[in-house]
């Protein structure tokens, strides 16, 4: 699809697209808040406006018979899941063999409301040295598209506050399935930290 047809069809939607990604084209895109199977095809036109090829990461077994073609066509990188292997290494390995890779994943890894995203996202910037980039689609205003861009510092609560500042007004489709930005280490790093305390005196 060219430039010209997706940015119409984008606008014949109602919808508007903010942003750029930053150069050179290998990030690290968060997709949230992800609730619907319409932000994949939003996503897609933005990718087509841009004319970049977006990437995202699914089992091999989908790149298997008869679905293997599909699902390199529409962008998908085989990652072995199997725990000799290690998919953050995987996809770091990944990025050091393209000069080009814009890859999208969507941290909450479902549709509907769970309490922790997913950190794959956090560690694979971090190993493969790519900045992260806060890709959206607000519902609310009808826009699509990116946000700032940051490397991760390690400092993962720092690093997710400033996650969950820029999406605390970005609505998804269906508000109520939306994944607030919080990591499942975020707690355990705090738990830590609370153990680690010396008892008040009496």
């Amino acid at each position: 699809m060219s430039a010209w047809l997706a940015a119409k069809l984008l606008n014949l939607f109602g919808w508007e697209f903010v942003g750029q990604l930053p150069e050179p084209r290998k990030v690290v895109v968060v997709a949230a808040p992800h609730t619907s199977n319409w932000d994949f095809m939003y996503l897609l036109l933005v990718s087509n406006i841009l004319g970049v090829r977006i990437r995202w990461m699914g089992k091999e077994e989908l790149f298997k018979g008869p679905m293997s073609f599909i699902s390199r066509a529409l962008g998908g990188i085989p990652v072995k899941r199997s725990r000799s292997t290690n998919m953050v290494q995987q996809m770091a390995q990944a990025f050091a063999q393209r000069d080009e890779l814009v890859l999208v994943i969507p941290p909450a890894g479902t549709r509907r409301h769970t309490d922790y995203w997913r950190s794959g996202f956090y560690y694979i910037a971090k190993e493969s040295g790519a900045p992260i980039v806060l890709g959206f689609v607000d519902y609310g205003r009808k826009r699509v598209g990116f946000g700032p861009s940051f490397h991760p510092t390690g400092d993962i609560s720092a690093d997710m506050d400033f996650i969950r500042a820029f999406y605390a007004d970005i609505q998804g489709k269906h508000p109520a399935e939306k994944s607030e930005p919080r990591l499942r280490v975020e707690d355990d790093v705090q738990a830590a930290a609370e153990d680690e305390r010396p008892p008040h005196a009496a």
